[in-house]
């Protein structure tokens, strides 16, 4: 004699009702995970009873399946409405960002010794950790940037000794050329002012008003220095 045909409706009577949701429950599992088995197929599969507990089915991993359903179903919204999803992809960004940055937000009153009130031994060793490689990583940037002023204020100096040395060179340049000018000068001057020897000039007597009819008189003269 073959069972009689149920009728799909609620069941009022609670003891049947959570008879036949155990069996079907386990009836349900199982054909999902022959489906599963049997087709490769990755099925996630999530039962809540009437009294809100929960029951689950994964082939892999029900995060996975989860988060590959939302990807899906985005896809699928985007075909219909590349707008809307659009819009709903900023959004799901912007939520991710600011939950990034209030994370960061946090951490940074961490390191500066605000908000540490909630923390355990453990997590206030790792905060000293992660103060002590800072620390460290910022003297060893402090003592790069030291190190590179300390070589370019040796090459500058360098440069400067080698600038004056050239320049003293020039000096002397200078100087020898100055007193070479001078002994130049002074040799000039000196010829200039050397005496000159005239002899066997002729004096003539220029004759005054008184004297005009007299006789003129020529006659040589003592030479003479003009200095």
């Amino acid at each position: 004699m073959g069972r009689g045909k149920i009728s799909i409706k609620r069941i009022d009577n609670t003891s049947s009702r959570q008879v036949t949701f155990s069996k079907r429950r386990k009836g349900l599992l199982k054909k999902a995970k022959e489906l599963a088995i049997l087709c490769d197929a990755e099925v996630g599969l999530v039962v809540f009873s009437s009294t809100g507990r929960l029951y689950e089915f994964a082939s892999s991993s029900m995060k996975s399946t989860i988060a590959r359903y939302n990807r899906t179903k985005e896809e699928n919204i985007q075909e219909v409405n590349p707008v809307t999803s659009q819009v709903k992809l900023w959004q799901r960004e912007v939520e991710v960002l600011r939950e990034q940055l209030l994370n960061l937000q946090f951490n940074h009153r961490k390191l500066l010794g605000e908000e540490l009130s909630g923390l355990g031994l453990e997590n206030l060793q790792v905060l000293e950790s992660q103060l002590e490689m800072s620390l460290r990583s910022v003297r060893k940037k402090k003592e790069e940037v030291f190190t590179d002023a300390i070589q370019e204020l040796n090459k500058k100096g360098y440069q400067v000794h080698v600038d004056n040395v050239e320049l003293q060179k020039k000096v002397a340049v200078l100087s020898k050329e100055n007193l070479e000018l001078q002994k130049k000068a002074q040799q000039i001057k000196s010829d200039d002012h050397s005496p000159v020897v005239f002899s066997n000039r002729l004096a003539v007597a220029i004759p005054t008003a008184g004297t005009l009819n007299e006789p003129v008189q020529l006659q040589l003269a003592q030479p003479f220095v003009i200095s």
